[in-house]
């Protein structure tokens, strides 16, 4: 970890509001769809209508010769061109010791399609629609195979093989903790508590759909790809190296602004290099937009976990042992996340805020024919978390203890930290009972029975949702790079390889650089988006600040040093005697000062530039605890959240008021997975739901008023600004939150177990049945 000075200034607490809302509310956003046209061709990529088929043949002869169309590609020619595979991180074992085994990821398909909507042609046009025109030219012809769309379904014997080198499915498996000593404490235990539990299959619904242009420089001959991605270094390293085959320094990424991202714009997709590759072999610039339905069957999914889940428990709720069986889906293939999320992410976080010690964890990663399964706001937290606060609720209502109580019964001390978890990861700080106690005050929890009372006169089901989360932050790169330069203009310029999607990072980062360097906030300029400029791990895993800004405030740090000493040898004195403050350098005791642009004026290239790398010990954990509550029209099954609470432990938040609106856009995803969101396909492969008329995500109307709190009283200790991630807390928390309300509200007619989403038909099914149960004569 980088040791900075301790009299250093980070902006904290200051809610600055957000510098790019001005640009990007008024229309003058840079997204890729806004670029001028300039002549460039569009390209159009041919989907499967099948989840599983035998390519026999495909005559592009007819797309070939209609007007405006330049070039049709199939996936044999990209094997004839040498180029290669998105690349799966092959780090795990499958269930018998064997390496894991995944189809290679083709731009376009190749002999085999394994889901529907997989590319298996691509055309270029002078026009976007021509180039849709030709496609429909292109005639296949497809022998169907055999598909399987659920991961629980893949794995028993007889079910279709989505890869003939994984027969059984099982991409890969991951087991943790002792069996026999968790066998032991079941069988002695007096409560035992299980639950089969879903983390349904979600669309992440970016307000942007993918896009992308390639083009060759025409002075240098490099290649220059506008794209949307989260992680513009390793995109353009992919691209270069694993697809393209060609020195990474002769490709140029470039990333504007991203109308949301949420994981799923992490790394490459096919539609990315198949443009790439359409613009080095025309030598023309070619561009692809996605329509909505490319997101819904072509982009990565999120989610898609089936598990079981038990606690062995004492008299007094204490939990002896926890026991979890995980099926995780990856869909046809394997993107760079697909088995890390339900093998490692979700594991790591499994035990929650809880001590306990005695565990074993199962988990298989199993392919299907649908699309892959990639990050997604939280990716593997959501769904670990989900299981545990699930399994406290259910056991409190068995035993018939207060579901706060069973709580602090398990929760970790703060003589316990730093705690290591069941699965060795290690909590570096926290305060757990202190959050539960500071939402249940701010949620008035001893006014629940009051209000429950009146929409019990109303007709409504009413019920309260409780949960503690925590969050594993980092993306496992725990190093970011920055450069920092003071221009001769007056300004100073960061050029960071995170990237902006949402978070506001150029406030945050101009906060820290302006407070540090006692520099207006109108003279911060901050670049991302530029691999000429700036590489780095990028922004995934709520890392950006938690590692990113530790760079950005060693880069300012490093400034002041260099400045000083550059001082030094203009003003004629030592270094220890030249004091920095506010953009001047002074001579102690003297009125001989230099302004850090009249140094920079000096410098070669009339910009004086420090180069800096941020480093932090380990992950971060932020956590916090939620409250809500809901009512459930019984007549409808419809359900609605009417207040939310939660306190949140985030560290030391420079900008809370960002963070507040981190918290609030998590819940809302939060809310539509536990209510509205799910993925269906039918058993033949077909997706379902493949638009917004068939896939529900919520709406203003649906969100209640939320109030959030961010307490500081557990600052991290694993890097020098003392922040943890926040961009994953309210997804994490949200989910077992509102279902947890939901199944409480249903208590009261009998029902204890439902799975997500939590739809109005679902609830109403469920509350008829319980009604025929209850009237039904004994047997």
């Amino acid at each position: 970890m980088n040791i900075l000075p301790g009299n250093m200034r980070f902006g904290a607490g200051q809610p600055v509001k957000r510098l790019e809302d001005q640009r990007l509310v008024t229309g003058k956003g840079h997204f890729i769809d806004d670029k001028p046209q300039d002549g460039a061709l569009w390209l159009h990529v041919l989907r499967s209508p099948h989840a599983h088929a035998r390519i026999k043949s495909i005559d592009a002869k007819a797309a070939q010769e209609m007007p405006g169309v330049k070039a049709v590609y199939t996936g044999a020619d990209l094997v004839k061109d040498d180029i290669g595979t998105l690349p799966t991180l092959a780090i795990f074992k499958r269930p018998d010791g064997s390496p894991m085994t995944v189809p290679p990821r083709r731009l376009l398909a190749h002999e085999v399609v394994r889901y529907a909507g997989e590319g298996v042609a691509a055309v270029v046009a002078t026009s976007r629609v021509l180039a849709q025109t030709a496609a429909e030219a292109i005639e296949i012809d497809y022998e169907v195979l055999p598909s399987v769309v659920d991961p629980v379904e893949a794995i028993k014997p007889g079910a279709p093989a989505v890869w003939p080198e994984a027969p059984d499915n099982i991409v890969a498996a991951m087991s943790y903790g002792d069996a026999a000593k968790v066998e032991e404490a079941f069988a002695g235990a007096a409560h035992k508590v299980s639950l089969d539990l879903v983390s349904q299959r979600l669309v992440p619904s970016a307000m942007e759909p993918r896009s992308t242009i390639a083009e060759i420089e025409k002075k240098t001959g490099r290649l220059i790809v506008h794209v949307q991605s989260q992680t513009p270094g390793s995109t353009r390293d992919l691209l270069a190296e694993s697809i393209l085959k060609r020195p990474k320094d002769s490709v140029r990424v470039l990333v504007g602004d991203i109308g949301g991202g949420f994981g799923q714009k992490t790394s490459l997709y096919p539609e990315d290099g198949i443009v790439a590759y359409a613009a080095t072999k025309l030598n023309e610039k070619i561009r692809w937009r996605g329509d909505r339905t490319d997101e819904f069957v072509g982009g990565t999914h999120g989610r898609d976990l089936t598990s079981t889940g038990e606690f062995a428990l004492d008299a007094k709720g204490r939990v002896l042992a926890y026991r979890v069986r995980s099926i995780g889906g990856t869909g046809a293939y394997s993107s760079g996340t697909a088995n890390i999320i339900p093998l490692v992410l979700g594991p790591f976080v499994q035990t929650g805020v809880y001590d306990l010690p005695l565990v074993h964890f199962e988990v298989k990663s199993v392919m299907t024919n649908t699309a892959p399964v990639g990050a997604y706001r939280g990716a593997g937290r959501p769904e670990a978390v989900f299981i545990v606060e699930r399994l406290f609720d259910a056991a409190a209502r068995q035993i018939g203890m207060d579901p706060r109580s069973i709580r602090k019964a398990n929760y970790i001390k703060p003589a316990q930290l730093p705690y290591t978890n069941a699965v060795g990861q290690v909590y570096d700080s926290g305060a757990f009972a202190h959050m539960l106690e500071r939402a249940s005050d701010l949620a008035d929890w001893n006014g629940f029975a009051a209000r429950k009372k009146a929409a019990k006169k109303k007709g409504l089901l009413y019920g309260r949702g409780l949960t503690s989360y925590i969050e594993w932050t980092g993306g496992r790169a725990h190093t970011e790079n920055v450069s920092l330069h003071a221009t001769a203009e007056g300004r100073v310029i960061l050029h960071s390889g995170t990237m902006a999607m949402g978070q506001g990072l150029a406030t945050t980062y101009t906060q820290m650089i302006a407070d540090t360097l006692g520099i207006a906030m109108d003279k911060i300029d901050v670049i991302q988006g530029d691999t000429d400029l700036a590489t780095g791990f990028g922004s995934v895993g709520s890392r950006s600040l938690f590692v990113g800004g530790t760079a950005v405030a060693v880069s300012s740090n490093d400034m002041i040093n260099k400045a000083r000493d550059k001082a030094s040898n203009l003003l004629e004195a030592s270094v220890e005697d030249i004091e920095y403050r506010d953009g001047f350098l002074t001579v102690v005791g003297t009125d001989k000062r230099i302004s850090l642009f009249e140094i920079a004026a000096k410098e070669k290239g009339a910009k004086l530039s420090v180069e800096s790398e941020g480093n932090v010990d380990g992950p971060s954990w932020p956590n916090g605890t939620h409250i809500c509550e809901v009512e459930i029209d019984p007549e409808t099954g419809v359900t609605r959240v009417v207040r939310y609470t939660t306190v949140d432990d985030v560290g030391v938040a420079v900008n809370p008021m960002l963070v507040t609106g981190q918290v609030h856009g998590g819940v809302v995803q939060g809310i539509g997975q536990a209510l509205y969101e799910g993925v269906a396909y039918s058993e033949e492969g077909q997706l379902l739901t493949a638009s917004y008329q068939d896939y529900c995500i919520p709406r203003a109307s649906d969100v209640p008023p939320m109030s959030v709190t961010l307490d500081p009283s557990a600052p991290c200790k694993t890097n020098p600004l003392g922040a943890k991630g926040c961009g994953e807390s309210g997804a994490i928390g949200g989910p077992p939150c509102i279902t947890n309300g939901v199944m409480d509200a249903l208590s009261e007619v009998g029902i204890t177990q439902l799975n997500t989403p939590l739809t109005p038909v679902k609830i109403w099914q469920a509350i008829q049945d319980a009604k025929v149960e209850t009237t039904a004569p004994p047997t």
